[in-house]
């Protein structure tokens, strides 16, 4: 008797397997330790420059005088303007003010942090771009120390965070210990909210990425709002970012291997799929029905 028999098929790779991380991405990711004791180090050393900038009074609004006649000159919208529309709310300057208060860093840790584990050589690209804006904004605020519109008298507007809470400052900028009140220029509450909405709209591809822009649009509102920064201070942050992204660019070809690979993913998982429904086609009339609704389910 012939017994001959049918070599088994192959089965499809699971789903799972397909989109397991590859060991390019793997090997791009730089070691945990050493990145936390790197942004640990950054941002005690930007505290630490930023309590040596302090100390200039007097400095600090003759430079505050400059920027609003500048600002003026320039036609730039009056503060004011923003502000009005927050004090009509009571809930809202609070709303605002915490914001300013509580999102600025855990935004921006939570950036790197999802950076780090999904795109790792553009997280490298995004920490160095984050590293130079700080520094050069520590450089301003030391060569340049600026008084925010709060504390000014000629710009006539509220210090929303003393008046309705909460705030991070001292009611005494001079004799403040917690943080230097003279460091407006540039914002790096609107610089960071920036470059994370930059980075993620350009390691994700969801049609709806573009709204990560809100982030630094809503920064932006709240920094003026509440009168921390002039309009100024939000520019030079800008431009300074530009700069950094002029020259801080991914490694070549670093950006379209990451692509490639949710793309081939994707592909990948696609033709497993295919393969399922070749198989389930070749079983008989009951695999065919299987087949379908499996595939179903799993959209």
């Amino acid at each position: 008797m012939d017994s001959r028999t049918e070599p088994a098929e192959a089965e499809p790779e699971p789903a799972a397997a397909i989109r397991r991380p590859s060991r390019q991405s793997t090997a791009a990711r730089p070691p945990l330790v050493r990145e936390l004791l790197l942004v640990v180090g950054l941002f005690v050393v930007y505290k630490v420059g930023r309590q040596l900038a302090d100390g200039h009074t007097a400095e600090a609004f003759r430079n505050a005088n400059r920027v609003w006649d500048w600002e003026r000159t320039l036609h730039l919208p009056g503060e004011g303007s923003v502000q009005g529309a927050l004090l009509h709310s009571d809930t809202l300057v609070h709303l605002a003010n915490t914001y300013y208060a509580t999102v600025h860093f855990p935004a921006t840790v939570a950036f790197l942090v999802w950076m780090y584990l999904r795109r790792p050589v553009h997280y490298v690209w995004a920490r160095r771009v984050l590293a130079a804006v700080t520094a050069a904004a520590l450089a301003l605020h030391l060569t340049f120390p600026l008084a925010p519109p709060r504390l000014l008298a000629a710009a006539g507007l509220v210090d929303t965070g003393q008046v309705y809470g909460p705030t991070v400052y001292g009611a005494h900028p001079a004799t403040d210990e917690m943080a230097n009140q003279f460091a407006a220029m540039p914002s790096l509450h609107f610089g960071w909210a920036l470059m994370v909405a930059i980075g993620l709209i350009a390691t994700t591809r969801s049609r709806l990425r573009w709204l990560w822009l809100l982030h630094p649009l809503l920064t932006l509102l709240v920094i003026v709002g509440t009168a921390n920064h002039y309009w100024l201070d939000a520019i030079v942050a800008t431009a300074l970012l530009g700069i950094a992204l002029a020259v801080i660019r991914l490694p070549r070809g670093a950006g379209a291997t990451e692509a490639h690979g949710l793309v081939a993913a994707d592909e990948a998982y696609d033709e497993a799929d295919g393969a399922a429904g070749n198989s389930g086609g070749a079983g008989g009339a009951g695999e065919k029905e299987s087949v379908p609704e499996l595939v179903g389910a799993r959209r």
